[in-house]
Order: C-alpha cells, then sequence, then structure tokens
C-alpha cells in the first residue's frame, strides 16, 4: 500500500488536477492520497494560500474580507467547471464565505481556519471528481480521522496518540482522500503545521498505516546533486538515505519539509520523490540504508547564505569546564540557536543566522563575553555563506577533506571555516557569501565531473 502526496504545483488547475487522478488511477497501490491546495498557475499567479492568508487579514483588521475570498472562490469555481462538476461549487461557496464570520477573539486560531481551507476543498474537489467518474474515493477529515495535533497555532505537531487513531484508514475501502497541512486541537479548533506541512500529513499517514512507501509527488524528475541554478543539468540522485537528506535539507536544499522525514524515518518506511507531470520517471528514493548499492562518495552539495560567526578567543580557554558551555548560554538567552562550533584550543567560533542579530543584541553579547568570561578577543564576520558536502561513503574514505579543499584553492576561494562531525558524513564549509557560486561549482567539478 502507498501514501500518496501531491503538491499545490500539481494541483494548480483542473487539467493538472485531471493528470494527478490519472496518475492515482494507474497504481491500484496508490490508497491514501494527500492533496495540498493550489499553486501558481503560472510564475506571476497567487496560490491560493496565499489568497487565503489576504482574506484572514483583511477580516482581521475589521474589513470583511468578501472581496478577498472571492479570488479563492473564483480559482475554485475554475477548477470545478473545468472539471465537469460545477454542482460542487454552491456548497464550497457558503463554506468558504461562512469561515469569514468565524470567532476572530483569537487571531492565530482564526487564520488557521482560514488557511487550511485550501487543502480542505481541494480534497473535496477530487474526492468528486473521482466518484463523479464513477471511481470509489472519499474524502476524510483530519480532525475527524484523529489526526491530533498542538494548539500552536501555524506551528503544530502531532500528538503521539495520533498514529493509533490514524491506523483505521488502511481500513476503509477505495481510494481515501485526505487534505494535507492541518488537523485539530483536543478541543476540535483546525490547527496548522508549517507552511508545507502537506509534505508532514503525508509521511504521519504512511507511518500511521505502516505503508510500503510514501510517494512525494512534485514538479522535477529527481532530487538534483546540487542546486540546477548554480549548476546546469547536474547529476540526478537516484537514491539517498535518510540522514543524507537531513544533512542537505538542514543545510539549505530547499527540497523537503525538514520536520517531514521523521515519522518516516522512525518506521523505516521509503519515501519516493516523484513527479506528476513525468510520471514514469522513477525519481529520487530515501532509504534507511543502501544495502548493496554504496553510491557516490558525495551524494550532494547544499548552500545556504546569510549566516555570521562568532570568534571567541582567551589564553588557556582549554582549562576552563564549562567555558563552551556559557558561551552558548549567552546566545541563547539572546535567542540565537546555532549550527556549527568549532574549536581550537584558545579559541571557539559559533555560526549562526545573522539575522538573528542585531546591533544591540551584538553589542549585549560581546559586552558580557568580556565581562562575564574574560575573554580576549571577540570579533563577528558576516556575510558568509555554508557550503555542505555529504556522503555516507565519505566516512569511509581517506583524502575527501583534502579533495575540497584543493578545489577550493584551485578557484582562489578563501575559507573562513571547516566543520565536520565525527561521523564523517557531512563537512561544511564557510565562505565569503559573494564566492557562494564558484564554491559550489568548484566542489561539483571535483566530485561530480571528477572521480569519485
Amino acid at each position: 500500500m502507498k501514501v500518496s502526496k501531491f503538491g499545490g504545483s500539481s494541483l494548480a488547475d483542473a487539467a493538472r488536477i485531471k493528470k494527478v487522478c490519472d496518475v492515482v488511477l494507474s497504481d491500484p497501490g496508490r490508497r491514501i492520497i494527500v492533496v495540498s491546495a493550489p499553486g501558481k498557475r503560472e510564475k506571476t499567479d497567487a496560490k491560493i494560500t496565499d489568497l487565503l492568508i489576504a482574506a484572514a487579514q483583511a477580516r482581521l483588521s475589521g474589513q470583511n474580507g468578501k472581496s478577498e475570498m472571492e479570488k479563492v472562490i473564483a480559482r475554485f469555481a475554475e477548477i470545478v467547471n473545468g472539471l465537469g462538476i460545477p454542482e460542487e461549487l454552491p456548497a464550497l461557496r457558503a463554506g468558504l464565505n461562512g469561515l469569514l464570520e468565524l470567532d476572530r477573539s483569537h487571531p492565530t486560531r482564526f487564520m488557521d481556519a482560514i488557511k487550511a481551507a485550501g487543502e480542505d476543498t481541494t480534497a473535496k474537489i477530487v474526492a468528486a471528481y473521482l466518484s463523479r467518474n464513477g471511481h470509489a474515493a472519499q474524502y476524510v477529515n483530519p480532525g475527524a480521522a484523529g489526526m491530533r495535533l498542538t494548539d500552536e497555532y501555524g506551528n503544530a505537531h502531532l500528538l503521539e496518540e495520533s498514529y493509533e487513531a490514524l491506523a483505521h484508514l488502511s481500513e476503509l475501502s477505495g481510494l481515501v482522500i485526505f487534505p494535507g497541512f492541518f488537523g485539530a486541537t483536543k478541543n476540535g479548533e483546525v490547527v496548522t503545521f508549517p507552511r508545507g506541512g502537506s509534505d508532514i500529513t503525508g509521511a504521519i499517514l504512511a507511518a500511521a498505516v505502516n505503508a510500503d512507501v510514501y510517494e512525494n509527488f512534485t514538479d522535477v524528475d529527481y532530487v538534483y546533486s546540487v542546486n540546477p541554478g548554480i549548476v546546469p543539468n547536474p547529476v540526478p540522485i537516484l537514491e539517498i538515505t535518510y540522514r543524507e537528506m537531513r544533512e542537505l535539507s538542514g543545510s539549505g536544499f530547499a527540497v523537503y519539509q525538514e520536520e517531514a522525514l521523521l515519522p518516516v524515518y522512525k518506521r523505516g518506511i521509503p519515501v519516493n520523490i516523484r513527479n506528476a507531470n513525468n510520471p514514469v520517471c522513477k525519481g529520487t528514493r530515501i532509504v534507511q540504508r543502501r544495502g548493496e548499492r554504496q553510491g557516490p562518495l558525495v551524494t550532494g552539495i547544499a548552500n545556504e547564505g546569510d549566516f555570521c560567526c562568532l570568534y571567541v578567543g582567551k589564553y588557556l580557554m582549554n582549562n576552563e569546564i564549562g567555558f563552551g558551555r556559557r558561551v552558548l548560554q549567552i546566545l541563547e538567552e539572546s535567542g540565537i540557536s546555532y549550527v556549527h562550533t568549532p574549536t581550537g584550543i584558545d579559541e571557539m567560533s559559533v555560526v549562526f543566522k545573522q539575522t538573528h542579530l542585531d546591533d544591540e543584541s551584538k553589542a549585549a553579547i560581546t559586552k558580557r563575553l568580556y565581562d562575564e568570561l574574560g575573554a580576549d578577543t571577540v570579533t563577528f564576520k558576516h556575510n558568509l555563506a555554508m557550503i555542505t558536502v555529504t556522503g555516507e561513503r565519505m566516512s569511509n574514505t581517506v583524502g575527501t577533506a583534502a579533495r575540497a579543499t584543493r578545489a577550493f584553492s584551485r578557484a582562489g576561494i578563501n575559507i573562513e571555516m571547516i566543520s565536520q562531525g565525527c561521523s564523517e558524513v557531512s563537512m561544511a564549509f564557510a565562505v565569503q557569501g559573494p564566492e557562494t557560486k564558484n564554491a559550489v561549482q568548484a566542489l561539483y567539478e571535483e566530485f561530480f565531473k571528477g572521480s569519485s
């Protein structure tokens, strides 16, 4: 049995929804279908979720929100008419307009109820279209099915009890059409995951029903080894481990919602990322381990900008128990989370997103490091980019770091910082932001165009 999730770009209009339904029906193993809200039809278009947010904001600001909601209704009207099910529109219109009259005393709760309507309405439309064409399909509401979430509106997390409640979905006959992105609190209030949360919904359902595979349909054939905007036509990744994908996702790979791997990772369920517009392509598989297929030395290269590096120097720092903890505590109390902490005998660096740092907090952190820790030197380096090289085979291969640094040297790129964990599955390099493109291209030439 497969759980298959389709993204907003695959459901943006009637023609694409028909194509999605053809994909669903082409494999009887696809039993539980998770849908997102319709995305952009073309680059200048608006996503349904953004239109819904605009309607909610208008209502919260004291307006009636009807003109904003009418844009949402017009998009869905176009879809149902294109699918040949115009009789669905009156109920959909009434439901969407009715949301504007919900209690607004709790703004974030009101916002979640509006935002969730994109996925919810799409699921109802897809189920109606399949049924109209003679296929057994039913819409299932997440709250009614037992998708219980915390009451952190806009950033909810799953309650573990949900898995047992959702397991019954595998026993339902026909196709189950399930809206992504939201669930319900214990009090029955609609609450959403963060944006991109339909990926999380699909993974939760796959884990709950112990699916054989979780298919995540998007608009690309594969996950690629590097950003195609930096390296044209990069090598596709055919198979990647959970650990590799987590490292890359957390380092700038804008392919997969980071939290969405956790439910399937825990159950050991493989994920298959595929293209709804090219369903014959087998796509990229995310697996627990490769087995006999070792794969390349380097699986992928990720890049992300806008980092800052705090450098703290103090003579005999290594003799002070708890020095590093106190540095991180000062950052924590300033609301800053870190991503890397390379150290030396008398020095410590902490890398974090510079958007978390303003002039006031920078001055306060500097003062505390001098006054409370007796630091000799405190400096900040801004506008850094982190380039991360990831691959399971790196941990068993001598000379990988040497190859990377030689690639940087040949390209004339200065490395500001190197960080590698004991697992050696990934290594991160900090470079000046303007050097990002050259740095990624240099590493790609070394590991993907050279021998691996």
